[in-house]
């Protein structure tokens, strides 16, 4: 007889929690394990027959790793135990077909497609926005259009994938939700046997992959701020090296990182809504007033920065990391997906929005288009300097936000080891990831290059790349289609994105270089 070894996906666990489901890792002989000799031996064994608990069952032989009681938390090389439940337990190898996800699932503040629709635009239309007349200056005014709307086709086709993923995976394990972490590793441990051993390095690849991508994000916006604010203080009092003015964020910055919790930045969030939307609606005024003519823009730009073009729009138009949590809170999940679904509809007036200001801003300013749109306004002017400084303030409130992102992944992966002082652990490191944040937008004070990094880099692996990765192994038993014509598109996908990551990381590392000559 064999058996199957199982393994706890929760890292800190002092008692075993009815949140806390084993994943399938890979086939072993039932030879006798040895017992840990741990005092929670019969607790384990009645919480594996719980109803709360997930266990696969298999015989009447349970094998599974376990943490070690010792710390509370699990250590690079948990021991092995055996529990040997009896025959006539339920045998949960497989999940209910009856088992629905949508209805089981419990929310309890569930929020309306119209809602999801909301919060999935006040995503989407972030500060890359800023920097769409950018991305057509690299790539010429019809070729933009172009670039834009393809990469937002290719962005929302593997965000709505991964998405049908996850509905997938849902009913094999038995779950109502899961982050994006979770279901890259649910895909390995549920997809071929060669998959099933990357379970948790998929699941550690995404997760450090949005922390990165975020904290990078952060530090790109002590740049925008910077220089949104130094648009209107030199007018007033001259120039001045604007790495001063990012080094001077780092206490507004900090006290913003201070706020407790998610909740007390609601507020925050508002006011940064509402200076976004001014802001942008002044810029516009300004872009439709005196239009030059069509012919006086090139259609298409030398190629060689057309990988700047694409990385931008790229970072500009991914909401890859909050596709997973606004599906997580939606009454009716399943509207989330689908032809007129909730995904599709917010990313078609994104993208319409997007190609509306790249066009009309390179249109308006041509090759002397600056990084962030707002920076071209006539700088005498108060109505354009009030769009600086709502557009400097709605991105520093916005920065609570993308840092709590970092917050929450770095935090949940330390704070075991300082229980005993924990609220002083958390702020010290609010403080150092602030600061660090600071650090790196003062070395590289430059809008587009950082951007085009995070777009080239970190974008194209975790919103096109991860995805594909995903589909081929929750799909992997259905095959690919007739000529394998599935695999080929996936295998398009990664080409595409591996060139805007190659080329968009080379240009954009470029430009980051000049900086420091």
């Amino acid at each position: 007889m064999t058996a199957k070894v199982l393994q706890y996906d929760t890292r800190e666990l002092e008692t075993f929690l009815p949140h806390s489901q084993p994943a399938y890792l890979h086939s072993v002989s039932s030879t006798p394990n040895y017992y840990m000799g741990c005092s929670y031996e019969a607790n384990l064994k009645q919480y594996l027959l719980s109803t709360k608990a997930t266990p696969r069952y298999y015989g009447t032989v349970y094998d599974c790793y376990i943490p070690p009681p010792k710390f509370g938390y699990i250590r690079a090389s948990p021991l092995p135990i055996k529990v040997d439940i009896p025959d006539n337990a339920k045998n949960v190898d497989t999940t209910p077909e009856d088992f629905d996800p949508f209805k089981t699932r419990h929310l309890e503040h569930p929020v309306s497609s119209g809602g999801t629709l909301t919060h999935l635009l006040k995503s989407s239309l972030g500060t890359g926005i800023l920097s769409m007349p950018a991305a057509f200056k690299a790539s010429g005014l019809w070729m933009g259009v172009f670039a834009t709307i393809l990469v937002s086709i290719i962005c929302t086709y593997c965000a709505y994938n991964l998405v049908i993923c996850a509905h997938v995976l849902y009913k094999k394990a038995g779950k109502t939700t899961m982050t994006y972490a979770e279901v890259a590793e649910e895909a390995c441990l549920r997809g071929p046997p060669w998959s099933r051993k990357y379970g948790f390095v998929a699941k550690q690849i995404v997760l450090w992959g949005i922390f990165v991508t975020y904290f990078a994000t952060g530090s790109c916006y002590a740049v925008i701020v910077a220089e949104n604010f130094n648009y209107v203080a030199f007018n007033y009092i001259g120039t001045y090296d604007k790495r001063i003015s990012v080094a001077l964020l780092f206490l507004p910055f900090l006290c913003i990182a201070y706020v407790p919790n998610l909740k007390s930045l609601a507020p925050v969030s508002m006011v940064a809504n509402v200076c976004m939307t001014v802001g942008l609606g002044i810029t516009g005024y300004y872009l439709l007033t005196d239009i030059p003519s069509l012919s006086e823009r090139p259609a298409v730009a030398n190629f060689s920065s057309l990988p700047i073009c694409i990385s931008i729009v790229i970072f500009a138009i991914e909401a890859i990391g909050v596709v997973m949590p606004l599906e997580n809170n939606m009454k009716s999940p399943q509207k989330f997906v689908g032809i007129f679904g909730v995904l599709n509809q917010g990313m078609t007036f994104v993208t319409i929005i997007y190609v509306m200001l790249g066009f009309l801003g390179y249109l308006k300013y041509g090759e002397a288009t600056a990084d962030s749109i707002t920076l071209n306004l006539p700088k005498e002017e108060y109505a354009a300097q009030a769009v600086n400084l709502l557009i400097g303030l709605s991105v520093f409130f916005t920065y609570g936000l993308v840092f709590y992102v970092c917050l929450d992944i770095f935090w949940n992966e330390v704070k075991h080891r300082y229980a005993s002082k924990e609220k002083l652990a958390n702020y010290a490191l609010r403080t150092v990831l602030v600061m660090i944040n600071i650090i790196i937008a003062v070395l590289v004070p430059e809008i587009v290059p950082f951007v085009s990094l995070i777009g080239a880099f970190c974008f194209s692996i975790l919103g096109l790349m991860c995805p594909v990765v995903i589909e081929i192994l929750v799909f992997w038993d259905d095959g690919f289609g007739r000529f394998n014509w599935k695999l080929g598109k996936h295998v398009v996908i990664v080409f595409m994105a591996g060139l805007a990551c190659v080329f968009g990381s080379k240009s954009a590392i470029a430009g980051i270089v000049k900086t420091f000559q």
